[in-house]
């Protein structure tokens, strides 16, 4: 008999026996408990080794904004993985730096020093190493910029002159425009995009003069080279003060007053009738002459009508004394018809 059959039967003795002690059955389950099947096993085989990925390679071609190569460049290949330095080199008299046998995926290219004392150094760049194949790369430096220094001043005294803006721009291709004020030393500073390596021209115009003084508007060319320092030089003249404007006088817009009659009442006539008064003996008094004349007045007849008016006056006044006096003389003769 087999063990699990003999473990099978083995709870059907124990009630038996329980049976014949006490005369009655008594239901009592088993504690016992078969061992577990044994569980198949779900392991994988072991993978069989893959090859190694076949390396690549990176060619660097290293030049300057106008196209001529550059030697002495220096670059490290960083893994983007850690950031540790892979591999380092320089570029040779064609300018070209290779990395052979690199294992495939994503580098940093990082230049460390362009080997050129007008050269600035470019920014880094993810490179892609591919298995097999090699990865060209061209690498431009630009040219390092110049230093422009604006110089503002007073024409006679050289005196320095703040707040003075000028205007700075390219006079051909490439670079920006730059406005400067001056300061309280009369100058100002930029840096200039150079494109060439014998330098780049700039033209700066004043657009604002300082206070108090006149504007000078004529450009001064500039040459930004790199690495360099340039230096565009203005002078300004004191604004010229002008005198108040005398104004005119006024006339006066008074009316003068007239000049009161001081000839001589006339004499009264005897009867109370009015007579023509005698005219003054004393001549009117002429105007002066105006300047530039010969002191005489032109001989228009005005003082013979004077004494003429003054005769007749006489006349007058005798003819009315004759007249009295033939009335009082009939007034004193008696009456003829009486």
């Amino acid at each position: 008999m087999s063990s699990r059959s003999a473990r099978r039967k083995a709870p059907t003795a124990a009630i038996a026996v329980a049976a014949a002690a006490t005369g009655a059955l008594t239901w009592a389950p088993s504690a016992s408990a078969e061992a577990p099947e044994p569980t198949p096993s779900t392991s994988a085989p072991a993978p069989r080794s893959m090859p190694e990925p076949e390396p690549g390679g990176v060619e660097i071609h290293k030049k300057d904004p106008a196209g001529a190569t550059l030697e002495g460049a220096q670059f490290s290949l960083l893994d983007t993985v850690n950031g540790t330095k892979a591999l380092q080199g320089k570029t040779g008299a064609d300018g070209i730096l290779r990395f052979e046998k690199v294992t495939p995926g994503v580098y940093r290219l990082k230049e460390t020093d362009s080997g050129s004392a007008i050269h600035d150094l470019a920014e880094d760049r993810d490179i892609i190493v591919t298995p097999g194949q090699v990865t060209p790369v061209t690498v431009v430096d630009p040219f390092k910029p110049a230093e422009l220094t604006v110089k503002k001043t007073d024409k006679t005294t050289g005196k320095p002159l703040a707040g003075a803006v000028i205007n700075i721009r390219p006079s051909g291709t490439g670079g920006e425009a730059v406005t400067l004020t001056t300061g309280k030393d009369g100058t100002a500073k930029a840096q200039l995009t150079v494109t060439a390596r014998s330098g780049s021209a700039y033209t700066a115009t004043e657009t604002k003069a300082p206070s108090g003084y006149q504007l000078d508007s004529s450009p001064v060319q500039v040459t930004a080279k790199p690495a360099a320092g340039t230096t565009a030089e203005f002078t300004n003249t004191p604004t010229a003060t002008t005198p108040p404007t005398q104004q005119p006088s006024k006339p006066p817009t008074t009316k003068p007053k007239p000049t009161p009659d001081t000839s001589a009442p006339a004499t009264p006539t005897p009867d109370n009738t009015s007579s023509t008064p005698a005219p003054s003996d004393t001549p009117t008094s002429t105007p002066t002459p105006p300047a530039g004349s010969d002191g005489q007045l032109a001989r228009t007849g005005a003082g013979s009508t004077s004494w003429l008016a003054a005769a007749g006056g006489l006349l007058i006044s005798a003819g009315g004394g004759a007249i009295w006096a033939v009335r009082r003389r009939r007034a004193n003769q008696p009456d003829d018809a009486s």
